[in-house]
């Protein structure tokens, strides 16, 4: 076992009838790293989450999870991680101070009315501890979920999609305060659909049907996509798109913004496919693949639609 690693799991598996929902997911995480796990809906994250924090038995695998086993140690993990749902799942008709203290006794913790102060504070919840939690916005709602699942003082936390339909000043001062988190030893494993949010983390995981297709830093995961992107400004590029996507070498032809992303795996291909086009009106120029880029075309490589 290595003691630097918060999660250190081999072949996690979980079928619901027919249907394996994870297949055979190997992860590692280190004590206090911010690890991003990204997937489209139904990629098998939030199951993923469920198995480490003991809410599932995984049908496969094995490993630990802050040292205890991931199988047989459910109810130890249970007390030292915190898990934010993706719904609010907090009692909307008690304020975020009686939600905190309902909290604080199902954990047990000592100097509950302490904890529950503090914890208030540190949020910046102090104002509000009064406020019925059915009447927050998403971000303060957000604040109070993170709160709650902290109050145990976990060294582990999971968090499923925690800014999902929160403004982005909100969704910025919740990630300050995650890295602030790690900062102090706290380890996260958080799932996002946002590439900004990816890149705030030190590392990243992609699943697609239950299938980890690749992890590593943000370079590591660019550069295993080894795709070539061009970015194309000028008149009508909705029109040249439909033109691009037609030939051999290009993946994608895809809007951001006013230029058009083309990329493809086969450089070569890809240079060929392009050159009757750079000698129009457009303006051609070579950039680093995104994450958004890499992330479509390990989709299309999974589902058969380019070759690897």
């Amino acid at each position: 076992m290595n003691d630097d690693l918060a999660i250190d799991v081999r072949g996690m598996t979980k079928r619901f009838g027919e249907h394996t929902a994870v297949d055979h997911v190997d992860l590692q995480v280190r004590q206090g790293e911010i690890c991003g796990f990204l997937g489209p809906n139904g990629s098998g994250k939030t199951t993923f989450l469920r198995m480490l924090c003991g809410l599932l038995r995984a049908d496969d695998g094995s490993g630990t999870c802050l040292g205890h086993d991931v199988i047989h140690d459910s109810e130890a993990i249970k007390r030292q991680v915190g898990y934010m749902t993706q719904r609010f799942s907090f009692w909307e008709d008690l304020s975020i101070r009686e939600n905190l203290d309902f909290v604080a006794r199902m954990y047990s913790v000592k100097n509950r009315r302490e904890t529950v102060r503090e914890s208030l504070e540190r949020l910046g919840l102090a104002e509000r501890r009064n406020q019925l939690a059915g009447q927050l916005s998403g971000g303060w709602k957000q604040r109070l979920a993170l709160a709650a699942c902290m109050i145990h003082r976990p060294k582990l936390l999971l968090l499923d999609e925690p800014t999902a339909g929160v403004d982005p000043r909100a969704r910025r001062e919740f990630w300050e305060e995650i890295h602030q988190l790690a900062g102090q030893g706290l380890t996260f494993l958080i799932t996002t659909h946002y590439m900004d949010e990816a890149e705030r983390c030190h590392r990243l995981a992609f699943i697609l049907n239950g299938k980890l297709l690749t992890h590593g830093t943000i370079d590591e995961v660019l550069e295993r996509g080894h795709l070539t992107t061009w970015s194309v400004g000028g008149p009508d590029l909705l029109r040249l798109a439909g033109q691009l996507r037609d030939r051999p070498g290009v993946e994608q032809a895809v809007a951001f913004g006013g230029v058009l992303h083309v990329s493809g795996s086969d450089s070569d291909a890809l240079e060929q496919a392009i050159a009757p086009f750079r000698k129009g009106p457009h303006e051609w120029r070579k950039i680093e693949s995104g994450l958004e880029d890499v992330f479509i075309h390990l989709m299309d490589v999974s589902k058969g639609r380019v070759s690897p």
